[in-house]
């Protein structure tokens, strides 16, 4: 392995023919980041100075300091099975299945799509594979201003870095998204008041996510509160904090169906159409809940609900094999637990998710009463990047962040260990950057 050269700008190593974002992965040790660039973006959006440094020596793992290279047609298979799944979510057929699982409070369609949703996917030789669909996906406001930090790459990567950031339309596309979800629930009238809700949302960790995505709402002439959900009140009028109206509910509730005892206000104003709620549980039962992917995933379902052959190869090729687990199938599945991984249906974030080999029969006794879903394994492609006295070899996420099928941002996560997390040094939210292939060296 030939680490760049930092004094001459240029990577020593030559470049493999073919596959380059593989190169660029392993041999590219350039640090683009620009941490004072960040602090200074992060001050801004935070409302406050010094708050970026702040953050960034509280969370130092949350951003890391390399890019993530991505050939262009693995960006475009992604875009392709992101449209492919939402064609089929739209198919009376699915829908019959998937609200037939739902929770009650799903049962309504009141009209959005779905604020910043995230198709997680890893990245493999023969194309990405779409690991889950998250409707509360978090960190697109801080991956905004981390694509706007980097600095030049070495010569090689450095088309790269040029082509690969451009935030420009992210921000006024994003406060056009939440006046586009206040009119699909048939809303007449301006949009002037969201409120961003949490459990807690002071004590997140992304907490300074909500501050960005409250300066962002707020240029753009919204009056912008975050809150609880124990905070609201229901009233007449409508959905109240601190007595006034709330318009719309930017939802990062991991409560996905509102059903816990804090949620029911919140939930008795979605269900009766007092307050426009995004995402909600019917936009989560349609795509976030991990059953859906057992259909996605099973070649005589999807025959049968009227794809196009092109679109039923795109998802059959991208979703990994996902059946649900019950007492009927636990011992093949415990005998064969190697090549899976296990994840609650409803669940979020890799809570309660395990690596079929790392399984413990107490655990297995638990997973086999119901409620997981076995998935075939794909292990993560790898970025190696530079510590401070070492290297180190992290698995990569890649999320692109929707609404409506359209792709809004695209990011990484470099981490160590069973899933994604920011604790992992040198890891964390990283840019992605499009780099050609040679010629011969696609996956189609």
């Amino acid at each position: 392995m030939m680490p760049c050269d930092d004094k001459t700008g240029s990577c020593a190593a030559e470049q493999a023919e073919g596959k380059a974002a593989d190169w660029a992965n392993a041999e590219c040790m350039c640090i683009t980041l620009d941490r004072q660039r960040l602090a200074d973006l992060l001050d801004t959006q935070l409302g406050e100075s010094g708050a970026g440094d702040t953050l960034l020596s509280s969370q130092s793992n949350l951003f890391a300091n390399a890019p993530v290279f991505i050939a262009p047609d693995m960006l475009s298979a992604m875009t392709e099975v992101v449209a492919a799944i939402e064609t089929v979510a739209k198919t009376p057929a699915f829908r019959s299945v998937v609200m037939g699982w739902a929770p009650s409070s799903a049962a309504r369609d009141f009209g959005p799509k779905g604020a910043l949703m995230g198709y997680d996917f890893h990245l493999t030789d023969n194309g990405p594979r779409l690991i889950e669909i998250n409707t509360n996906a978090g960190g697109a406001f801080l991956n905004a201003l981390l694509a706007d930090a980097q600095t030049q790459c070495c010569r090689e990567t450095r088309p790269a870095l040029v082509a690969g950031i451009s935030q420009d339309t992210f921000r006024p596309r994003i406060a056009r998204m939440f006046e586009e979800e206040w009119h699909a629930q048939d809303r007449a009238g301006e949009l002037e008041c969201i409120a961003i809700v949490d459990d807690e949302p002071e004590e997140q960790p992304l907490f300074p996510e909500f501050l960005a995505a409250r300066t962002l709402l707020q240029e753009h002439g919204y009056e912008v509160v975050i809150a609880g959900p124990e905070d609201l009140e229901l009233s007449p009028a409508g959905l109240l904090f601190e007595a006034r109206k709330i318009d719309l509910v930017y939802n990062r509730l991991v409560d996905f169906s509102l059903d816990r005892p804090e949620s029911r206000t919140l939930q008795e104003a979605y269900l009766s159409d007092r307050v426009v709620l995004s995402p909600n549980p019917h936009i989560h039962a349609l795509y976030a809940d991990k059953r859906n992917l057992c259909l996605l995933s099973d070649p005589d379902w999807l025959a049968s609900c009227g794809l196009s052959e092109r679109e039923t190869k795109v998802i059959l090729d991208a979703v990994p094999k996902t059946a649900i687990v019950d007492r009927e199938n636990a011992e093949q599945f415990w005998s064969e637990r190697r090549d899976w991984f296990f994840k609650p249906a409803r669940g979020y974030g890799s809570k309660a998710a395990y690596r079929g080999a790392k399984l413990t029969k107490r655990v297995w006794s638990e997973i086999a009463e119901g409620g997981y879903v076995a998935q075939r394994f794909t292990p993560p492609s790898t970025r190696k990047v530079r510590l401070e006295n070492d290297t180190a070899e992290l698995k990569v996420d890649v999320r692109l962040y929707t609404y409506g099928g359209e792709i809004l941002l695209r990011a990484a996560r470099l981490y160590q260990g069973q899933a994604t997390n920011m604790r992992t040094p040198g890891g964390g939210f990283s840019p992605i950057l499009p780099m050609p292939d040679a010629p011969d060296s696609g996956f189609r």
